[in-house]
């Protein structure tokens, strides 16, 4: 059974370098080495800096770049040891090009395309994800994965937005070495990909499953990001998440708790470790704090989830 370390992010900087063996071990060690690119700065009026981060799963491979903007060549002897992955590039910079088989692309901010990584390619940028898939897992789900190599991916695509939403949650999340996790976010990722290419009519029934996860867990981000916004609603957090107010809901309820059982959950706990430290701000205050705009609300909802009111929890602690 593979261990937990296997399956953890791997972090990558020049930072860690001696300055004056920089960039020759960067484009050494990690470029030749690790990732099969000849990396070369596109200036050299400015020090060269690089950080990445590299997940492996079991299907799907991930390496997020950022840095110095560089010309990224996988020349054919780099690319010989490619296997049969299709790779997905996402441009996260404000400009990128990409390259392969004679045709080259241009790519504006969240734009992405899908090359070949056992095949010669050249990519320029400064930010940037790159994906690698089993050829016969998307094949398997798609119509014509062929002519989507080289095809370039508007930064608004649905699927490609749902798959960037749910690799930010879902690459440190805890139990991801759990082998059923891991092999369901795999397939949730795989479908998103599918999605993008054209998929068949079993992936798109499949992938309802893959969009719903995604949609959900988004939603309960934003929700834990913004819970102490007295304005925060279910249209709110829905119209954000391009759905309706009703799905969102219906998402919410299935996960465990509705959408105010869910905010109020949150603002409580958060009021709770405020009352216990800071024994000397008024309720009210706190109460404003944390997104209740009704005291009278907040100490009744307070004393049914504590069992006790603000003052009497202070008077404990």
């Amino acid at each position: 059974m593979a261990c937990a370390s296997e399956f953890a992010p791997r972090r990558f900087s020049t930072d860690d370098l001696p300055e004056r063996e920089r960039l020759a071990r960067w484009r050494e060690e990690f470029g030749r080495t690790l990732v099969r690119v000849d990396i070369e700065p596109l200036s050299n009026d400015v020090p060269f800096r690089a950080e990445a981060v590299l997940q492996n799963l079991p299907g799907v491979r991930l390496a997020s770049c950022d840095g110095s903007a560089a010309r990224l060549d996988r020349t054919r002897a780099l690319a010989a040891d490619g296997g049969d992955w299709i790779g997905l590039f996402i441009n996260l910079g404000q400009a990128a090009s990409v390259s392969q088989r004679g045709a080259e692309l241009e790519l504006g901010p969240g734009n992405a395309a899908f090359v070949r990584p056992g095949e010669a390619a050249l990519l320029c940028g400064t930010r940037h994800l790159h994906l690698l898939f089993p050829r016969a897992a998307l094949a398997l789900r798609t119509h014509d994965l062929d002519g989507a190599v080289m095809r370039p991916i508007a930064h608004n695509d649905p699927a490609l937005r749902l798959l960037l939403g749910y690799l930010d949650l879902v690459q440190n999340a805890p139990g991801l070495e759990q082998t059923a996790l891991q092999q369901t976010v795999v397939n949730h990722i795989h479908d998103f990909a599918a999605l993008m290419i054209g998929a068949n009519r079993d992936t798109r029934q499949q992938a309802r499953g893959a969009v719903a996860a995604a949609r959900l867990a988004a939603a309960i981000d934003f929700i834990g990001k913004s819970f102490t916004d007295p304005g925060l609603s279910l249209a709110c957090v829905a119209d954000r998440q391009h759905i309706s107010a009703r799905y969102l809901q219906e998402l919410l309820e299935k996960s465990g708790a509705s959408f105010t059982a869910r905010v109020n959950e949150l603002r409580l706990k958060r009021a709770f470790a405020l009352v216990t430290k800071f024994p000397d701000r008024p309720v009210s205050e706190i109460a404003a704090q944390v997104g209740f705009s009704n005291v009278s609300h907040f100490n009744r909802l307070f004393r049914n989830r504590f069992g006790d009111s603000p003052s009497g929890v202070r008077d404990r602690a």
